[in-house]
Formats: C-alpha cells, structure tokens, sequence
C-alpha cells in the first residue's frame, strides 16, 4: 500500500494549499463530531419528550411543532435546510 502525499490527498497543486486544506479539514471533521453529538443529544430529548406526550394521552408527533422546526431551518438555511431538518426529524421519530 502506497502512501499519498498531503497535496494527492487534498487534490491541490501546491505544498501551500494542500497545508492549508489538510488544516481547514481537521476542522472540518472536528466540527462534524461535535454536530453528531448535538444530533445524539437532541434525539435522547426528542425521546423524553414523546415519553411524556404519549403518557399524558397525546400523540407521539406533534406536527405543528414539526413544521415549526421545518420553517425554523428553512429560514436559516433555504431549502437544503428544509432537507436537513426532515433527515434530523426521521432520526428524533420513534425512538422509544
């Protein structure tokens, strides 16, 4: 097994931008672990909240609600948030 160099692995022309790539992507990736996390902690709540819905009588989902998430990432994001909100959702969903 061959070993590339940082610029074949970042796809840059110099030592310079393949540097500053390879720094920009431990960011990146440091920045995607703390995001899953957030994701992990919000469907451990999203959890405790359908618990105590469903105790109380009510539905596991509260569509209003959703929508209102829907909107919230729409707003901040445009449409691709719209797509990222309905992936967090499907995660929160069902989960008890």
């Amino acid at each position: 097994m061959t070993t590339k160099t940082l610029t074949e692995q970042t796809g840059a022309r110099t030592d310079e931008a393949a540097s500053l790539i390879g720094a920009a992507r431990e960011r990146i990736d440091a920045l995607d672990d703390r995001i899953i996390g957030l994701i992990q902690e919000r469907v451990a709540i999203s959890a405790v909240i359908q618990e105590a819905r469903i105790s109380s009588g009510g539905r596991r989902v509260n569509l209003a609600r959703e929508m209102d998430v829907l909107a919230h990432y729409r707003d901040a994001l445009g449409k691709p948030g719209t797509a990222l909100a309905m992936t967090m959702l499907e995660l929160c969903r069902g989960r008890i």
